[in-house]
């Protein structure tokens, strides 16, 4: 662990486990050193820092850096295109950092359309291309905004199509396509996708291993609710969570969201992989990691 992660962690835990950690300040040299070669783990829940969020004023790599350096394992991001793969690439060879998941494609044009499943599939292979570059296991894709005429059942149809032709590259590259549903209620209005019954019915007929579906808390409150119930029944579909607190889309702690119990739920439901703070740091990001490190506090 380097002295800035650790002096970070000292900052922001206020709690026994601090405590816990000044006190090894008396022990030996070389058990000093034998530690800090260990890296440690600051939250039970694994996180992934969404890089287009926090510390969203610097350069992108000086992002990743400032992630790294907080004590954080992952990153995410959203479109690939315009980063700079080759030092990110290096960047996490070196330091450790994964890439947890970045986007594949977006909203307009959507795959909802079928005359653009061509150019979906070419752009699913392109970003598996970077997604191996980056040894990164999983790429979000989004279903599209509504189109004029089209029925949202007609929609999610063009999106079962689309997918099955992608799965088996996705398959084949051991890459994770996760579809991820928004809310048209704050966020996303006109989009084609929102809640997790329609995603789910989606997962299910493609019927892949690699696709499944980016569950975004944020989003699942705002259209459903119920959320720790609603995960544990689509959970055969789950393959990436992400956080951030209502109202705001701030770091859990700031909203009405009890994060504890749905870190918990995802815990005994088997997922140990990252989850995403797709948030913005409500009064910065010292303090958001310390509101972060509250709510990932939960019996276990």
């Amino acid at each position: 662990m380097s002295e800035v992660q650790r002096r970070h962690f000292l900052a922001a835990a206020g709690s026994a486990a601090a405590a816990s950690l000044l006190g090894s300040a008396s022990v030996s040299r070389n058990t000093q050193d034998a530690a800090a070669s260990t890296p440690l783990r600051p939250f039970r829940t694994r996180f992934a820092v969404n890089t287009e969020i926090w510390w969203g004023s610097l350069p992108f790599m000086e992002r990743v850096r400032r992630t790294h350096a907080a004590g954080f394992p992952a990153i995410e991001f959203w479109p690939w295109k315009g980063k700079p793969l080759d030092e990110l690439g290096d960047f996490c060879t070196t330091s450790g950092l994964e890439v947890a998941q970045f986007t594949a494609w977006g909203f307009s044009p959507g795959m909802n359309e079928p005359t653009q499943h061509d150019t979906f599939v070419k752009a699913i292979e392109d970003a598996l291309a970077v997604a191996q570059k980056l040894k990164c296991r999983k790429m979000t894709v989004v279903a599209g905004n509504d189109i004029k005429g089209r029925t949202p059942r007609e929609m999610h149809d063009a999106c079962i199509v689309a997918l099955k032709r992608a799965a088996p590259l996705a398959e084949s590259a051991k890459v994770m396509l996760i579809l991820e549903p928004m809310n048209i209620r704050q966020d996303h209005k006109g989009h084609c996708l929102y809640g997790s019954p329609d995603a789910l019915r989606i997962c299910r007929e493609v019927a892949s291993p690699m696709v499944k579906i980016n569950w975004d808390f944020y989003h699942m409150q705002i259209s459903e609710g119920d959320l720790c119930r609603r995960l544990k029944e689509g959970f055969d579909q789950f393959g990436y969570g992400q956080v951030a607190d209502n109202p705001g889309r701030n770091e859990p702690g700031t909203g009405e969201v009890q994060f504890g119990r749905v870190f918990r739920a995802l815990d005994e439901l088997g997922y140990h992989d990252y989850v995403g703070l797709e948030c913005w740091p409500k009064d910065g990001e010292d303090k958001a990691i310390e509101r972060l490190r509250a709510a990932d506090q939960w019996d276990a």
